[in-house]
């Protein structure tokens, strides 16, 4: 026998590490100072001797007042009055007999009754999780001691969704990876701790564990029940309120200089007005009556929000240039607002400059299906100039005559509902939330719900930052304070019951992983089909985006000749260019697929399309395009070829070599470059050259691959109209089955 680790000894005695070491340090065996110190069998077999009980042990009258059990050193077992005898991998403890009086009646002697011995077993170490261990008393002795009765499997349990692995794993009382992996070979679903599963995976999973689950939905107090018996609607109770504008246009063609002199004539007239853009909002009087200017950024900012379901703007000026025209993002600017169905008032500013031709942008506006009432049509044209303040009186009249004909009402005395605009953190004020009233009052003291927060309006500022204690409809205000920041465009209503309020934001925020996991599912050519069946679509709204105008026209026209009586195509926007973010936000508003003729996609606007689930195809070839969405639309699609973008490299320098050609010195911006992957050369976000690469070094060595942040240099087969700043997309080809499933 060889030698023997402290921590084995220790094990086979039954007795912690630590006394062994005491032990071995008593016998002289200063060595020891360790568990995983080794013993020679001598030297274990002297330090066994010390744990062994004597042969025999004549049980002793025991102590009364001993409660307490402990385990007695070895140099104090002679004074034990209890026989200790080794058992296996424990001790069993024996007390002796006892003879206990036990009273029978006042005139009754006492009987004397024999407590027959006790056993009691002390394994080496209990696990942290068992119940502790009832003893009985009687007369300051332990008489007995028994374990609890071990609690039942429960064959019913009732959980609320939703449900994940973490939360089955708890309530089934069964380690989280088993249950993946019966998810994984049972029925072929991948899943992680965290993954919310469905109904009908936890009912089958319950089965095969034998227990019933009973999913118990809760009833989401929502805030339409909250406010619906505070909420009226009675005509006698409505009162006209002021429009809420956004002004649209392109860059440079006046927005900021036209809402600057809006304000300063308002100031001029006697309101004391100030800078606005802290709130988001600001209102303006005019002959006595008001108009609510929006101050946003720009048509993505405008589209952002109303794809959050913030739809609160009554109408748009579209502001045009008179000495540019119609450009690029005015077009763009246009098609969101048609895309809001809000009313359009055209703003022909900068009147006074010399080059200004009002009838010619009058015409471009036309072929855009905006006419002029003068031409017989329904918008409405004012000249106007930030310089000169010409035509500022008559735009707000136009937007006052818009109002009167969309009869804007909202009732004063119901509780506040609106939209929150921004919200930030204020080191003095806690969160503060820009909001915009659209119905009812603000008081100080009302109790708000926004979105998954909740708070108090403790202090209520208007749009010059003066504090006031009520604020009626259509008008911006900062109210703090909330539970948390709520998001810009988040609907916020008054309510009368704190704890309700509470709850439906706990609510919201409970779900609000659910819904980041199952994200609202866009159209796309894969599902259109199984949509058009389940009669959720009824047109398919599309952005067109090509090379030239001229490729626009017939796409279009081509896309638009597929419509049937039972489902139209709808070209939300089309435009010469690169697909833009501003391109992926209308679609996400708007739940439209997005089609690219022989153009590229931007890659902030790549990384936002996936993230928003919305679909981007792009085409060479017209038919394509027109055969796809017609076969999405008869749910006759066949295996697509997808292409995959696997990096794109730019070219920083040009080298010509005689008998060579061009040979571009480049520098891989993003993902990788392959000798064997397919490439396009795009100049200006137009694609000049489709083709294959005819070598790829790096110095002078051929190499398979570069990657992201390396220099290479790569010439391009059979081509050499090459230049600095021209960008080498590497993709491939790869064949993918289509779903038709949603």
């Amino acid at each position: 026998m060889g030698k023997i680790r402290i921590s084995l000894l220790a094990k086979e005695l039954g007795v912690k590490s630590t006394l062994l070491i005491d032990k071995c340090h008593e016998k002289g065996l200063s060595h020891i100072t360790h568990h995983a110190n080794t013993l020679i069998p001598e030297q274990a077999e002297m330090i066994r001797q010390l744990f062994r009980p004597p042969p025999q042990a004549a049980p002793v009258k025991e102590e009364p007042k001993s409660k307490d059990i402990t385990l007695p050193r070895q140099t104090e077992q002679k004074k034990e009055d209890k026989t200790i005898v080794q058992a296996g991998s424990g001790i069993k403890i024996i007390q002796p007999a006892k003879i206990v009086r036990i009273p029978t009646g006042p005139s009754q002697p006492q009987k004397m009754v024999k407590v027959p011995p006790t056993k009691m077993f002390w394994k080496k170490k209990r696990p942290a999780s068992a119940a502790p261990m009832k003893r009985k008393e009687h007369a300051g002795e332990i008489v007995e001691m028994k374990k609890p009765a071990v609690k039942e499997k429960e064959t019913r349990i009732v959980m609320e969704p939703p449900i994940t692995v973490k939360d089955l794993s708890s309530k089934l009382g069964i380690r989280a990876n088993e249950i993946i992996t019966k998810l994984l070979l049972g029925h072929n679903v991948r899943s992680t701790i965290n993954q919310i599963l469905t109904e009908e995976i936890v009912q089958l999973l319950g089965i095969e564990y034998g227990v019933e689950i009973e999913i118990k939905k809760k009833e989401m107090v929502e805030e339409g029940d909250v406010i619906a018996h505070q909420t009226s609607t009675r005509s006698e109770d409505m009162v006209h309120r002021a429009p809420i504008v956004t002004f649209l246009g392109h860059v440079d063609h006046g927005k900021t200089s036209l809402l600057d002199s809006i304000r300063l004539t308002n100031v001029a007239a006697g309101e004391v007005g100030g800078i606005t853009q802290h709130i988001g909002a600001y209102k303006v009087e005019t002959n006595g009556k008001h108009v609510v200017f929006l101050d946003t950024p720009g048509h993505e900012a405008f589209t952002a929000m109303r794809a959050r379901g913030a739809n609160i703007t009554d109408v748009v000026v579209l502001v045009v240039a008179a000495d540019d025209g119609v450009m690029p993002q005015t077009e763009e600017a246009l098609n969101h607002a048609k895309a809001a169905n809000v009313p359009i008032v055209v703003a022909l500013n900068k009147i006074d400059k010399p080059g200004a031709n009002s009838l010619r942008v009058k015409q471009q506006l036309a072929n855009l299906e905006l006419i002029p009432e003068e031409w017989g049509g329904k918008t409405q044209f004012v000249e106007t100039s930030a310089v000169t303040k010409k035509g500022i009186n008559s735009l707000l009249e136009r937007l006052l005559l818009e109002s009167e004909i969309l009869e804007l009402k909202a009732n004063p005395q119901n509780p506040a509902r609106g939209v929150v605009l921004e919200a930030h953190l204020s080191e003095g004020r806690g969160v503060v939330a820009n909001v915009l009233i659209q119905d009812g009052t603000l008081h100080q003291g009302d109790i708000i719900l926004c979105g998954k927060t909740f708070g108090r309006a403790r202090l209520i500022s208007n749009d010059r930052g003066i504090e006031i204690q009520a604020a009626g409809p259509t008008t911006p205000v900062s109210v703090s304070d909330f539970s948390e920041v709520p998001e810009a465009g988040d609907k916020f209503y008054v309510v009368g019951d704190i704890q309700k309020a509470r709850e439906i934001a706990q609510d919201r925020q409970k779900k609000q992983r659910e819904t980041a996991l199952a994200k609202y599912q866009h159209v796309t050519l894969d599902s259109l089909y199984s949509k058009i069946a389940e009669g959720k679509v009824k047109e398919i709204k599309v952005i067109l985006k090509a090379d030239y105008k001229g490729s626009v026209e017939v796409l279009k026209k081509a896309l638009e000749e597929l419509s049937t009586p039972e489902i139209k195509v709808k070209i939300l926007h089309c435009g010469v260019g690169g697909i833009t973010e501003s391109d992926v936000l209308l679609a996400d508003a708007s739940d439209a697929i997005i089609i690219g003729f022989y153009v590229t996609t931007e890659d902030k606007a790549r990384i936002l399309a996936e993230d928003k689930g919305v679909d981007v195809r792009l085409y060479k070839i017209i038919y394509d395009a027109t055969n796809e969405i017609k076969a999405a639309m008869e749910g006759m699609l066949e295996p697509e070829s997808r292409e995959v973008i696997l990096g794109q490299v730019e070219i920083r320098q040009v080298y010509h070599i005689s008998k060579f050609g061009n040979v571009a010195g480049c520098y891989v911006k993003t993902g990788k470059i392959t000798r064997n992957s397919a490439i396009r050369l795009i100049r200006d976000n137009i694609i000049i050259y489709v083709g294959k690469l005819e070598s790829l070094k790096i110095v002078k060595d051929d190499v398979k691959e570069v990657r992201a942040g390396f220099d290479c240099g790569l010439k391009i087969a059979n081509y050499d109209d090459i230049k600095i700043g021209d960008i080498v997309e590497a993709y491939e080809v790869q064949k993918i089955a289509r779903s038709l499933t949603a």
